[in-house]
C-alpha cells in the first residue's frame, strides 16, 4: 500500500499554480520529487554514495536531464524507436542544473551524486527546463544528501515591454528578453539567457524579479522538507589535513610562486615555472622528512603536498591581483589582449575569419545551403527546423594536449550554444533564404574561446554577404573578492577563470547585449558590484567592436562567386498547384531547363518558393518563369510573347509561363491578312498588348498591330474580320 505522498504548492503569477510531492515515486532513492505546473510533470532523484572512491580528489556530479517522447504522446523517430544519448536541449538543459547545484555542496565532499531529471508528461505550453533546476533541488532538500543551501531557477522574460515570470511557450516566441536565473534565498548564482539588444540595467531589473520568485520557490521546499521531517544532513568522512605539511609547502614555494606570478609570462612558460617549483618542492620534502637517497618520499605525503601547492598557487595569485593590481600576464585590470582579426581567411568556403585574442584563437567558417539542409530540432513537446546552424569544435592541440577525439562533450555544446544565441540576434529573419551553418574550430585556447566564437562568427557572416546589420562581439569577465576588496577582470585568462569568484560572458552589438552566461562562486554578490562588472564588461565589448569594425566594416553586398545564388520569393497560394503542375511536370522541367533546385511549400497562407543554383543568370531565369506562372495578367500591359503554333484564323501565343491566349490573324498587322504564311512562325517572339478579356470565356485578348505604327487612311478599328468558332 502506498503511502500518502507529501504535498506543497505555490504560484507562479497569474494563477498558474506549481505542485511539489514527494512520498508517492521512486522511494529507494535518497531523495525524488515530482514537480507539476498544468500536465507538465518533471520526476527528479538523487542518490549519493555514502563513501568516497579511494584516493578521490574531486567532486564527482553527475547530472542529467532527459524527457521521455512518451510524456508527449509521440514515438521516437530514430532507427530503434528509443530514447538514446542525450540530445543537445537536453545537455543544455543538464547543464543549467549543474552550473547551479555544484557549488552548493562543502568544498570536501568527494563521494558520487547523480541526479536524473525527466520529463514523464509534457504540457505544450509549459517550458520544462524553468522547472527542472527545482526538481533537482527539492530532491536534494527532502534527502539528507549535505547540500549546504536549497536554490532554484526560472526563466523571466520581456515580452511587449513587461517582464515575466516563467511565461508560457506561446508568448515565449515574442520575446525580446529570455534569461534564467539561478538563485539561493541570498544569492544569485547562475545566469544566461539572450536578448535583443537589452541594457545592462534591463538585465538587472530580469535578475531582482526572478530573484523574488526564486524565494518563493524556496520557502516551499523549505515546507515541503519539514514536512517529511528531514532534520539535518548525513555525515559524511572528510580529508585529513596536515596543517605541518600545508606550512613547510608554503614556507618553501609562497615567494617562488609569487615571483612568477609577477613575470607576465606565456601560459606554457608559467605552467613550466609551476611545475619546476613543483618539482623542486618535491626534493626539499625529501630531506625535510630524511628520505633516503634513490627512495621516493611516502606517497600520501607527496600527494598532500601537491594539493597544498595547487591551493597555494590559488592563493597567491589571487592575492596579488587584489593588492597589485596586476594580472599573471602584466595587464591591469581592464586591458584586453593584443587583438588580430582576418576576414576571407580561406579561398573555398563561402566565408571565412581567423580572430586571434592573445592566447585564444578561432578559425571560423559560414557556409550557406538550402531548405533541404535545415536542421531537425526535436524535443518531446516540440518539432521544429532550423535555418541557423552553430557547430563548435575544440581539439586538444588547442591547449597543447594529448588526448583521444570524441563526439563533442557538454563544454562544447554549452559554449556553441551561447555563441548561437548570440548571433541568432543579428541574423536577419524568414525571408532570407539560405540555410546558415557556423563551424568555429578553435586553435589556441587560453581564456573564452567561445567569445572568440562569437566575434569570428559575426566576422565570417559579413565576410560570407549575409546580410548581418552590425556587428557582435563577446568578452569573457572574472572577479575577485576577499575581505571587502575586490577587483572585476576584462577578458580573463584560462587560470583566472579557475581562481575567480564569478565567471561571466557577455555578448553584444555597440548598442545593447544579445547574451549572456554567468556562474557566481561567491556569496554574497551585491548588485552594485555586478552593475560595476557588467559596465566594465561594456567598455571591453566596444573595445573588441571597433577593432572588428576596421577589420570588415559591414556585409559584402553580395555572396563570393563560388557561393551558391538564391532567392525566395512568395507567390499567392492559388498558384502553388501551377507551378509544380500536374504530376510535378512544371517544377521538374523548371529544374531541367535553367540546372536549379526549387522548393516550394505553402506556409502562412501563401506560397513560399525557394530557387537554388549555382549561377546567377540561371537563378534569374528560373525566377522569371516562377513569376510569370504566378503573374495576374493586366489588361494594358505589354508582354514578349512567343508563338506556340499558328491556325488559318490567327496565332496560339505564350505571353506569360503556362498563359497563352489568340492573336487574332486581324490582330497581327494594321494589313489584311489572309493568311499568316511568311508573317509569323511558331517560335516567333512578338509583342503584345493585352487589350481585354472575353467575359463569357474568360479568354484573353491580344493584339499586336496597336503596338505598331499605324498607317495614313487606316480605320480607326481595323479590318477587323468577325471571330470564327476555335
Amino acid at each position: 500500500m502506498l503511502s500518502q505522498p507529501l504535498q506543497v504548492s505555490f504560484e507562479v503569477g497569474e494563477g498558474r499554480q506549481v505542485i511539489i510531492e514527494t512520498g508517492k515515486l521512486a522511494r529507494q532513492a535518497d531523495g525524488a520529487v515530482t514537480v507539476r505546473q498544468g500536465n507538465c510533470i518533471i520526476l527528479a532523484t538523487v542518490v549519493a554514495n555514502k563513501e568516497p572512491k579511494e584516493g578521490q580528489s574531486f567532486f564527482p556530479l553527475t547530472v542529467d536531464y532527459q524527457e521521455k517522447f512518451a510524456s508527449a504522446g509521440r514515438i521516437p523517430g530514430s532507427f530503434f524507436k528509443r530514447e538514446s544519448k542525450l540530445n543537445d536541449y537536453e545537455v543544455l538543459t543538464s547543464r543549467l542544473i549543474d552550473r547551479a547545484l555544484r557549488p552548493l555542496f562543502p568544498e570536501d565532499y568527494f563521494c558520487d551524486v547523480q541526479v536524473l531529471v525527466t520529463l514523464v508528461s509534457s504540457d505544450p505550453e509549459v517550458m520544462p527546463d524553468a522547472l527542472a533546476c527545482l526538481a533537482a533541488s527539492a530532491a536534494l532538500a527532502v534527502s539528507d544528501v549535505p547540500v549546504q543551501e536549497i536554490i532554484s531557477e526560472v526563466r523571466v522574460a520581456r515580452i511587449d515591454g513587461k517582464f515575466i515570470v516563467n511565461p508560457l511557450r506561446s508568448e515565449l516566441a515574442k520575446a525580446d528578453m529570455d534569461f534564467i536565473i539561478g538563485a539561493t534565498e541570498k544569492n544569485i548564482m547562475m545566469v544566461e539567457g539572450e536578448a535583443k539588444e537589452c541594457l545592462e540595467e534591463d538585465l538587472i531589473k530580469a535578475i531582482e524579479l526572478a530573484h523574488d520568485a526564486i524565494r518563493v520557490q524556496v520557502k516551499a521546499q523549505q515546507e515541503l522538507r519539514d514536512k517529511k521531517g528531514v532534520s539535518g544532513k548525513r555525515e559524511y568522512k572528510k580529508p585529513e589535513q596536515n596543517e605541518e605539511l600545508r606550512a613547510k609547502v608554503e614556507a618553501f614555494a609562497k615567494e617562488k610562486v609569487y615571483a612568477v606570478a609577477k613575470s607576465a609570462l606565456s601560459k606554457h612558460e608559467r605552467s613550466d615555472r609551476f611545475d619546476e617549483i613543483g618539482t623542486a618542492l618535491q626534493e626539499q620534502l625529501k630531506k625535510e622528512y630524511e628520505v633516503a637517497e634513490g627512495e621516493e618520499l611516502d606517497s600520501a605525503i607527496s600527494k598532500k603536498a601537491k594539493g597544498y601547492y595547487g591551493d597555494l598557487q590559488y592563493d597567491v595569485v589571487r592575492d596579488m591581483i587584489l593588492n597589485d593590481r596586476v594580472r599573471l600576464d602584466g595587464r591591469g585590470l581592464e586591458d584586453v589582449r593584443p587583438l588580430a582579426m582576418e576576414v576571407d581567411a580561406l579561398p573555398s568556403p563561402h566565408g571565412a575569419a581567423l580572430f586571434t585574442r592573445g592566447e585564444t584563437q578561432s578559425l571560423t567558417t559560414v557556409t550557406l545551403g538550402t531548405p533541404l539542409d535545415e536542421l531537425l530540432v526535436e524535443s518531446a513537446a516540440v518539432s521544429v527546423y532550423s535555418k541557423f546552424i552553430l557547430h563548435y569544435n575544440f581539439p586538444p592541440f588547442s591547449t597543447g594536449e594529448v588526448k583521444m577525439m570524441r563526439a563533442p562533450g557538454r563544454r562544447e555544446v554549452g559554449h556553441g550554444n551561447l555563441a548561437m544565441r548570440s548571433l541568432k540576434q543579428m541574423m536577419p529573419g524568414d525571408e532570407y533564404p539560405y540555410t546558415v551553418r557556423i563551424v568555429s574550430d578553435i586553435l589556441e585556447s587560453n581564456g573564452s574561446s567561445s567569445m572568440a566564437t562569437v566575434c569570428a562568427g559575426s566576422l565570417a557572416l559579413m565576410d560570407a554577404g549575409v546580410p548581418f546589420p552590425k556587428h557582435v562581439s563577446g568578452v569573457a569577465m572574472g572577479l575577485i573578492t576577499k575581505e571587502g576588496k575586490f577587483a572585476v577582470l576584462t577578458d580573463i585568462l584560462g587560470d583566472e577563470d579557475h581562481l575567480g569568484d564569478m565567471d561571466f560572458k557577455v555578448t553584444g552589438t555597440r548598442e545593447g547585449i544579445c547574451g549572456v552566461q554567468m556562474d557566481i562562486k561567491v556569496d554574497g554578490l551585491s548588485m552594485d558590484i555586478m552593475r560595476q562588472a557588467l559596465a566594465q564588461a561594456n567598455r571591453g565589448r566596444m573595445h573588441i567592436l571597433n577593432a572588428m569594425y576596421e577589420a570588415i566594416p559591414a556585409a559584402r553586398g553580395d555572396v563570393k562567386p563560388h557561393a551558391p545564388r538564391m532567392v525566395k520569393l512568395f507567390i499567392d497560394k492559388e498558384f502553388i498547384g501551377a507551378v509544380i503542375g500536374p504530376g510535378g511536370k512544371v517544377i521538374q522541367e523548371m529544374q531541367r531547363e535553367t540546372g536549379t533546385t526549387i522548393n516550394i511549400e505553402e506556409k502562412n497562407n501563401q506560397g513560399e518558393v525557394s530557387i537554388f543554383g549555382a549561377k546567377k543568370e540561371n537563378v534569374d531565369k528560373a525566377v522569371n518563369w516562377i513569376k510569370g506562372i504566378a503573374a495576374q495578367p493586366t489588361v494594358g500591359d505589354t508582354y514578349e510573347a512567343t508563338v506556340k503554333s499558328i491556325q488559318p484564323y490567327g496565332a496560339f501565343v505564350e505571353f506569360l509561363p503556362g498563359k497563352q491566349g489568340l492573336l487574332h490573324i486581324s490582330e497581327v498587322s494594321w494589313k489584311r491578312l489572309e493568311t499568316l504564311e511568311g508573317v509569323l512562325k511558331e517560335g516567333d517572339v512578338v509583342k503584345v498588348k493585352l487589350t481585354g478579356t472575353d467575359p463569357k470565356s474568360g479568354k484573353f485578348k491580344l493584339s499586336r498591330k496597336v503596338l505598331l505604327p499605324k498607317p495614313e487612311g487606316a480605320p480607326s478599328g481595323g479590318q477587323q474580320r468577325p471571330e470564327r468558332n476555335d
